[in-house]
């Protein structure tokens, strides 16, 4: 009786994290670039002092898909998003290196270029600073050229580039902040190959139905596992009622 009891509250139990996972993905339909969530379920076995005689249930995120988004256009110059395998680099809170796929970039009082989040971008030597300017531009590979305050509008400046990389799928792994990092903790090496386009953003690949329906399954699955609980206890009763008579 006690198996069934422990299986059913376990398996409710993470049914309830993996609703969370799938609510995570729903939340972020809208946000630029992200990236939603696997998750899984499979029975372990319980170690003790015993044999391993009982099983509970688990819930796991086995990965992160990194499938592409769509571009949509936002005619924005400091709007870029990468084509292909190839990640922004940024600096995350804590200083570590992390990439994203698509940012709103915005200038702030201190010149440094910055995503709509705040995370300084990363260029060659460490996060850009932009002098004051009159425009920016930002080319396929990353460059960033500016027109200073006075000049004509054909005299351009480069400033910087920003840094792109394009790790293996296999190398990344998404953070607790929502960011992508390697797995090791390395940084990756810049790619001379890896393009961007200004004037684009890149939309989430969560898809709405997927989630929701994988949502409605798991509400049923965990309203099974209660209704098992529930007829566990009716048994235990039901036996010690049967005990108390012989």
């Amino acid at each position: 009786m006690d198996k069934m009891l422990y299986i059913s509250m376990t398996g409710a139990s993470q049914n309830a994290k993996a609703l969370q996972a799938h609510a995570n993905n729903l939340a972020n339909v809208s946000t630029s670039g992200f990236r939603r969530d696997f998750e899984q379920a499979r029975s372990m076995p319980v170690f003790g002092d015993g044999l391993p005689a009982r099983a509970y249930a688990m819930t796991e995120r086995p990965g992160t898909d990194f499938t592409y988004g769509t571009l949509q256009e936002t005619g924005r110059d400091l709007d870029v998003a990468v084509q292909g395998d190839a990640w922004i680099a940024v600096q995350s809170a804590d200083g570590s290196e992390a990439y994203v796929r698509t940012a709103s970039m915005q200038i702030d009082a201190l010149g440094v270029l910055r995503t709509s989040t705040g995370l300084p971008v990363l260029g060659n030597a460490g996060p850009i600073a932009v002098p004051p300017e009159q425009k920016v531009e930002i080319g396929q590979d990353g460059t960033i050229s500016i027109r200073s305050l006075g000049e004509a509008p054909d005299v351009m400046a480069e400033v910087d580039r920003i840094k792109l990389v394009m790790p293996d799928p296999r190398e990344l792994e998404k953070g607790q902040d929502g960011l992508i990092r390697s797995k090791n903790g390395q940084e990756f090496e810049p790619e001379a190959n890896a393009r961007m386009i200004s004037g684009f953003t890149e939309s989430s690949n969560v898809n709405a139905v997927a989630e929701m329906t994988a949502m409605l399954s798991l509400s049923r699955q965990f309203e099974l596992h209660v209704k098992m609980m529930r007829t566990a206890e009716e048994n235990s009763s039901s036996m010690a009622r049967i005990m108390q008579l012989t």
